[in-house]
């Protein structure tokens, strides 16, 4: 069993990629897509057990709202002449998904922690960032398992505000990043890796 647990993880790991053609399709039915979820929260450690992170899932005519909210957003920022193709982008390689999960970190968690451990004050929002980042892939890898495809996008904070209000959520949560995904359309681009030998030693 743990042999073959192993395996799947590794299996996980290396498939896992940036899919940026998706379908709005789902090998899941929604309630599973959420048991996974709340798999990664229970499970992925922070810490000092901070359990500080946040998620929230968007399916439906919520996950399209998140993309109009980007677009909209953007359409104010992007020079006229640049915005087809950033919308076009929007459009094609995450509003066409079937869902977005949106990840983020609760600061007064982190500032409480702060108060609490002043030696430690400066590498709380270092460890709440890292946290986060372990919610990432442990969501990635249980989507990638699951057959979906999956990329990771960062148009905070310039919609921090219209996320939180269009969904009614905290003002003290910190958005950290937004993965639409879905069935995948396309293989995605290949991939270089850089050397091992410059990236990883060992000492016997």
């Amino acid at each position: 069993m743990t042999e073959t647990l192993k395996q799947s993880l590794e299996e996980s790991l290396k498939k896992r990629r940036t899919y940026y053609a998706l379908k709005a399709e789902s090998p899941l039915a929604d309630a599973e897509i959420e048991e996974k979820i709340k798999t990664a929260l229970l499970n992925v450690p922070s810490a000092f057990n901070s359990q500080s992170s946040r998620i929230v899932l968007l399916l439906g005519e919520h996950h399209a709202a998140l993309w109009q909210i980007v677009k909209d957003v953007l359409k104010k920022k992007v020079p006229a002449e640049a915005f087809p193709k950033t919308e076009a982008k929007i459009n094609n390689c995450f509003a066409a998904g079937y869902g977005t999960i949106l990840f983020f970190e609760d600061m007064p968690t982190v500032e409480g922690l702060q108060k609490s451990f002043p030696p430690y004050a400066a590498n709380f929002p270092v460890w709440s960032q890292q946290t986060s980042a372990m919610h990432q892939l442990a969501v990635w890898l249980l989507l990638e398992e699951a057959g979906f495809g999956a990329s990771l996008q960062h148009y905070n904070p310039v919609i921090d505000d219209e996320v939180r209000h269009r969904w009614n959520l905290p003002e003290n949560w910190l958005l950290i990043a937004q993965m639409p995904f879905g069935l995948p359309a396309a293989e995605p681009d290949a991939k270089d890796y850089q050397p091992l030998e410059e990236r990883f030693k060992v000492f016997r």
